[in-house]
């Protein structure tokens, strides 16, 4: 799953960040109010993080432009405000939980996993023809047989399919799994798609992984 985080301070978004990267989620990070309003709109996250002291646009006004956006993303407040109030215009700007700074990391992540469950719910396997991916266990399998993927090789499968029908370039398979901050030079997605093409032929006689030339990849389910 993706996260956008919009956090001025850099060792909490450091700390928040890694964190978050232990637990599989993929995080891009983003100092100021405007860029991160910028990037909820151009990309496709599954929670964004919101502190509410952000230069140049403060977090209250940041949800209130997601939300007049028509984005449903759920958004997570973080302040070190803690007065009722500050937490009704929080709640009431359109953003569905509020984080008091400091915090237990363990609470962060049960109210990050409750935020992000709706999706999870909702697509609780993917699947195409005889591969299936269990999103919940991150677990993928070949008819009966179990493809053992590292966590970066299952997003990319994950992405695909959840694109399914869609040819996405490398840069989008790119900035969906590493994030936007990445280097446009490295053949990194090339390298794991070959890694997990190696997986699957030892398991069967298909590859589900159509290179559009010029262009990217896409799953092929024909």
């Amino acid at each position: 799953m993706r996260i956008l985080l919009v956090e001025d301070e850099k060792g909490v978004a450091g700390f928040i960040k890694k964190g978050l990267e232990d637990e599989l989620y993929t995080v891009d990070i983003s100092e100021d109010g405007h860029e991160g309003l910028s990037l909820a709109a151009m990309n496709q996250y599954d929670l964004i993080i919101l502190d509410v002291m952000l230069p140049g646009l403060n977090g209250i006004e940041v949800c209130r432009q997601i939300r007049k956006q028509g984005l449903k993303t759920p958004v997570m407040m973080l302040t070190a405000k803690d007065s009722v109030t500050d937490k009704v215009l929080g709640l009431d700007s359109g953003a569905d939980d509020y984080l008091t700074k400091p915090f237990l990391f363990e609470e962060f992540l049960a109210r990050v996993r409750a935020l992000t469950r709706r999706k999870t719910i909702e697509i609780v396997e993917l699947s195409c023809n005889e591969l299936r991916l269990d999103v919940r266990s991150h677990k993928a399998y070949v008819g009966e047989r179990e493809i053992i993927l590292r966590p970066k090789e299952f997003a990319i499968i994950e992405c695909l399919l959840r694109n399914k029908g869609h040819v996405l370039s490398r840069t989008q398979i790119m900035e969906n799994i590493w994030g936007y901050n990445f280097d446009t030079i490295t053949n990194i997605v090339d390298v794991h798609i070959n890694a997990i093409r190696e997986k699957f032929s030892q398991v069967c006689d298909r590859d589900y992984i159509r290179t559009v030339r010029g262009i990217g990849y896409t799953v092929d389910c024909n």
